[in-house]
């Protein structure tokens, strides 16, 4: 079973910039929207599949073809980046089905990414970054595309770890313990702190060390 986790925060609060300092010759990054990395990318490239050319970033926002990424590769640290944009865009693409049923349908989609992401092999990290919302009383959530989906699935109730972005003084952190009005959870001795830097790298080593997974690997295909 995979270690699967959520990052949850605002537009500019520094969810993609977490991934500086990841090894991205063990790093998958799915991209739901493309667009340039916030940091100088240093083996980052992404696939060109005219000229056959491999990568480790890959844009998508269709759930099969990011299930057969995450499942297909063998890297182990993967990152869905803009989550919420994979349902986003389907709803878009579906605007003129009338009925309900696409929310379901749509519903069905992130549950099956989200599904694949937790059942990984077990020294695989998936790390799902996505915006945030208000919901009707007031708390911090993921971000999806409205009560209809809201009540059929609750997403950050398949993971363990939800962290959420913190910007104070120009300082980027996540936050790892809950506010009472958010969906921030981890196992109270996880995190040396409450609040820690905004680096996916320093959190995959404490999910590393917490669950005794090894980070010795052969090169990634």
């Amino acid at each position: 079973m995979s270690i699967a986790t959520i990052v949850l925060g605002e537009s500019g609060t520094g969810k993609t910039y977490s991934l500086r300092d990841l090894d991205p010759a063990q790093t998958l990054l799915i991209q739901a929207v493309r667009k340039p990395l916030p940091f100088r990318a240093m083996g980052w490239a992404r696939m060109d599949r005219e000229k056959k050319q491999p990568g480790n970033i890959f844009v998508s926002d269709f759930s099969a073809r990011i299930i057969n990424l995450m499942q297909k590769t063998s890297r182990k640290i993967i990152v869905l980046d803009d989550f919420q944009y994979v349902l986003a865009n389907e709803f878009m693409r579906r605007s003129n089905e009338r009925g309900f049923d696409k929310y379901t349908e749509i519903g069905r989609h992130a549950w099956d990414i989200l599904t694949v992401a937790n059942n990984l092999p077990d020294d695989v990290r998936v790390y799902i970054l996505a915006h945030t919302q208000n919901d009707e009383y007031g708390r911090v959530k993921m971000k999806t595309i409205g009560k209809l989906l809201d009540d059929k699935i609750t997403l950050e109730g398949l993971f363990t770890i939800v962290l959420r972005t913190v910007v104070t003084d120009r300082r980027f952190q996540f936050s790892t313990i809950n506010n009472g009005s958010d969906t921030v959870k981890a196992p109270p001795d996880m995190f040396p702190d409450q609040l820690i830097d905004n680096d996916l790298a320093a959190v995959d080593t404490c999910l590393c060390d917490y669950y005794g997974i090894s980070t010795t690997h052969a090169p990634a295909a």
